[in-house]
């Protein structure tokens, strides 16, 4: 039976007109998005993207638009996005259709003569922007004041930009992603007494206590905004997961009341949430995964099966169309774009499709050679993760 998805009845508050005050701070979205493109501009990528032929490889994030995502070559969360670049070097140009910190990575593990462009640079990552490196560097400082650095292994999450990474590599540390998290742990783990988890708090706490059986109060946070951040010395020596204070912009909005109300609505609902979500949500969920696990579930649900989806609504929608067998809403009222990732739209891909068919590079995201080795180092370690 065919069912309207669920998201299409709620009473949404659309970005920019409407505020959440329960939601955490600093993920406000504001202004609208931008109305749909001139059908011009598609057959303008088009003829750009025909023209360039095979020198051209498109990435696509999950969280993109429809109408940028219907031109990528490859479609996948940001770690398997990276690997794709690297893994097509008859590609001299790579347009990576995300942000920041997904460009860097791929310029990382690409080879010399590609390039890689970002269609619009002020699509950055909100979460990667809550750890820079100079914070990080006090950070450690403050760990061997307290005499524990010795003991720590960094681990920083996938959605950090590469000076993190870098430092990371060379203290000895390693990336995970949502879906590797774990295993980035038990590794942390057999190799120290202590983890200091960059930048979401979120799912360092998810992943150490829901599925490494530590307890709440083996983890700390460490604010970067507070003196010693905000934590004694002796915090910091009982500690094993010292967490960063950060998280998505995204997830973060998500609360228990979410999973409440829509249990309440919505009879025999499945509730899929990704591990960047808050604690109470995860443990009130019916399943927690990575977007390639969210994706995967979905695929893999019977017909006439109902799930709402904690994660970013652009995925949330094609998922909806892509099952209309099944019933696929989005988990809060309280609607969020990825207001960055958003960023990278039509017009913006065009111009750097146009500029490429006629020889300019536009955009060039490039990782100096001292930062890119020790990130390289970092990554390379997650590569040799069981």
């Amino acid at each position: 039976m065919t069912t309207t998805p669920e998201i299409d009845r709620l009473p949404l508050l659309l970005l920019g007109r409407e505020a959440d005050p329960a939601s955490e701070r600093g993920v406000s979205c504001p202004g609208d998005l931008p109305p749909a493109s001139d059908p011009d501009l598609v057959e303008r990528a088009r003829a750009a993207k025909a023209a360039l032929g095979d020198r051209l490889f498109i990435l696509g994030h999950h969280y993109q638009r429809d109408e940028v995502i219907q031109f990528a070559d490859v479609t996948g969360d940001s770690f398997k996005l990276a690997r794709e670049a690297a893994a097509r070097p008859d590609a001299p140009y790579v347009v990576f259709c995300g942000v920041h910190f997904m460009a860097e990575s791929a310029d990382i593990l690409t080879a010399e003569h590609q390039q890689v462009v970002l269609p619009d640079l002020a699509a950055g990552c909100s979460m990667a922007d809550m750890a820079t490196y100079d914070q990080v560097e006090e950070c450690w400082e403050v760990l061997e004041d307290a005499g524990v650095a010795g003991d720590v292994v960094p681990v920083t999450y996938m959605n950090s930009s590469a000076d993190i990474k870098a430092f990371v590599g060379r203290h000895g540390g390693t990336v995970c992603t949502s879906s590797n998290a774990k295993q980035a742990l038990d590794w942390a783990f057999a190799k120290g007494k202590k983890v200091l988890f960059m930048p979401d708090e979120h799912l360092g706490r998810n992943t150490a206590v829901l599925e490494m059986g530590f307890a709440l109060d083996d983890c700390v946070v460490y604010s970067p905004h507070r003196p010693e951040g905000g934590l004694t010395t002796a915090q910091l020596r009982d500690a094993k997961m010292i967490l960063w204070r950060g998280h998505c912009s995204v997830h973060g909005r998500f609360a228990k009341a979410s999973v409440d109300d829509v249990r309440a609505r919505v009879p025999d609902v499945n509730v899929l949430v990704h591990p960047e979500c808050k604690h109470e949500v995860v443990l009130a969920a019916d399943q927690v995964g990575s977007t390639e696990y969210i994706i995967k579930t979905l695929d893999a649900a019977p017909a006439g099966s109902s799930w709402a989806v904690g994660t970013e609504l652009n995925l949330v929608r094609r998922l909806a169309n892509a099952h209309p067998d099944k019933n696929v809403m989005f988990l809060d009222k309280t609607v969020c774009f990825c207001s960055t990732m958003n960023r990278i739209d039509l017009p913006h891909l065009v111009w750097s499709l146009e500029s490429l068919a006629t020889g300019e590079v536009v955009n060039r995201i490039q990782v100096d050679d001292q930062t890119a080795h020790y990130a390289r180092v970092a990554l390379d370690q997650m590569l040799a993760l069981p």
